[in-house]
């Protein structure tokens, strides 16, 4: 299977999204598939629930940061450091987050103000809320859609962004509304991860 970021074919778009939960089972990770459910519907659910005040708090972020290890590089260190943060202060700097957005570099720091919290932290957090603004970028997403990177940089991030906007703008409006989902987010980040995994190709 061949997939690449610039494919402009609904159909395959379409057949990447239907795989998704078949390949994140196939990958055999201890507690992904329940972390996954979490971060893609329950966590997005309890944060809209919140509205006119929307955030969350330290158990939120410590499962979203746990999420976000088992699907990549498992840093412990990282999670101790979220998990002890104050929930007051997660409260204060999530609900200023939501409430910054569309504005991306103002959203974002205000959650890197938190210790663990960089900017590809921070981008999940806003996914959750906001995923047809804000997408999460991880090193498969960055991958697909600038080349391979390590800069987490906020600069990269906003250039990573742009370049899912303009994805949307540029294809019918099936796959506009597609991008700006939620699950199509989630689809295009990790789907490159999963597929090498499975040793299917994709660029």
């Amino acid at each position: 299977m061949e997939l690449e970021f610039e494919c402009s074919n609904v159909n395959k778009w379409k057949e990447a999204l239907a795989s998704y939960e078949a390949r994140v089972e196939s990958l055999n990770k201890p507690n992904l598939i329940s972390l996954d459910d979490y971060y893609r519907k329950e966590l997005p659910s309890l944060i809209h629930q919140r509205n006119p005040n929307p955030h969350i708090n330290t158990t939120e972020l410590s499962k979203l940061v746990r999420w976000k290890l088992t699907r990549g590089k498992w840093r412990p260190r990282l999670l101790d450091f979220v998990s002890s943060l104050d929930d007051s202060s997660v409260k204060s700097a999530s609900e200023k987050a939501f409430k910054s957005l569309p504005d991306l570099t103002k959203a974002v720091s205000e959650l890197t103000v938190l210790k663990g919290v960089g900017p590809a932290t921070a981008s999940a957090v806003l996914a959750a809320y906001a995923p047809g603004v804000a997408p999460f970028m991880s090193d498969e997403a960055m991958g697909a859609a600038l080349g391979h990177s390590k800069d987490y940089s906020l600069r990269q991030y906003l250039l990573f962004a742009d370049k899912l906007q303009a994805k949307a703008k540029v294809s019918d409006i099936f796959f506009f509304k597609c991008l700006c989902t939620f699950q199509f987010v989630v689809c295009l980040i990790v789907l490159h991860h999963l597929l090498l995994q499975l040793d299917l190709d994709i660029k």
